[in-house]
């Protein structure tokens, strides 16, 4: 006597696996559902996202830097404040946009939509959610910073032809806060404790040479701040812009990488966990 599979034995059944059960190869699935619900609901908050680091590069770059005068890069390069803070600023924008499509937007698939368990009912496993998700994020973290590169060539701020270095770093940057930023979420179970993202996010932009040398801190500051994942974005890509080039921005480049890595294993482990063991 056969038995004929019930529907989840047989989606299971079917799955093409690359990595077990964890991937199927169809990451773009998740992402293009993102971005047409992007395209039919959140275009304006998108767009509006991308105005925040002009005002500052505006405000503070323009008319604090006609008192400011020159600042000192790590290098010893003496360069406008404008264009000391521009690159910094470049950081802020990839990171903001890449954190808020990988925490709030997941936040509320996760665990009031419940879209996730049903794209995992389906042929996808949970490393597709998770690179679908943070390829969206990075897409949105990506579109802020070319955006705002636009405006830094306009205003004259990239001094370097290694300028076009920072795109490709800006990716990076996007990659590694998208990462980091859903594996994280993905504990969150209220809005009290998506609340810790911005208490996080704030000190972090405000502390991390962002609109000063770190050399204005305490040395055991200078510690806490070089341990910031924004720092080592904000040092990368100001050295891109500004041709201040050194060894260090190996590792900066390393400090990425290890944070996408980390990122994408604890959200694919906590994925499986919630929806699949």
């Amino acid at each position: 006597m056969t038995t004929t599979p019930t529907a989840p034995d047989a989606v299971l059944a079917t799955r093409p696996r690359h990595l077990g059960s964890l991937y199927a190869g169809n990451s773009r699935a998740v992402m293009a559902r993102g971005l047409l619900a992007t395209r039919s609901s959140n275009y304006w908050v998108v767009v509006s996202g991308f105005f925040e680091p002009v005002f500052y590069l505006l405000s503070m770059g323009i008319g604090l830097g006609s008192l400011v005068g020159s600042v000192a890069t790590t290098t010893g390069q003496e360069v406008p404040y404008a264009a000391f803070i521009a690159p910094a600023l470049l950081a802020v924008s990839a990171m903001n946009g890449a954190i808020y499509d990988s925490t709030w937007n997941v936040f509320f698939k996760m665990n009031y939509a419940k879209l996730y368990e049903g794209m995992l009912s389906t042929s996808l496993g949970p490393l597709d959610v998770a690179i679908g998700e943070i390829l969206l994020a990075l897409l949105r973290g990506a579109l802020y910073a070319v955006g705002f590169m636009v405006v830094m060539q306009v205003l004259g701020l990239n001094l370097a032809w290694t300028a076009l270095l920072a795109l490709p770093a800006v990716l990076l940057i996007a990659f590694g806060f998208a990462s980091l930023g859903m594996a994280v979420t993905s504990y969150m179970k209220t809005f009290q404790q998506m609340d810790w993202i911005a208490f996080v996010m704030l000190p972090m932009f405000l502390f991390s040479a962002t609109f000063y040398p770190l050399t204005v801190y305490p040395e055991p500051i200078q510690w806490v701040v070089q341990a910031l994942p924004l720092w080592h974005g904000v040092e990368l890509v100001r050295g891109l812009t500004t041709g201040s080039l050194d060894t260090a921005m190996i590792g900066h480049v390393a400090y990425y990488l290890v944070m996408i890595a980390t990122g994408l294993v604890f959200t694919t482990a906590r994925l499986r966990a919630l929806f699949l063991d």
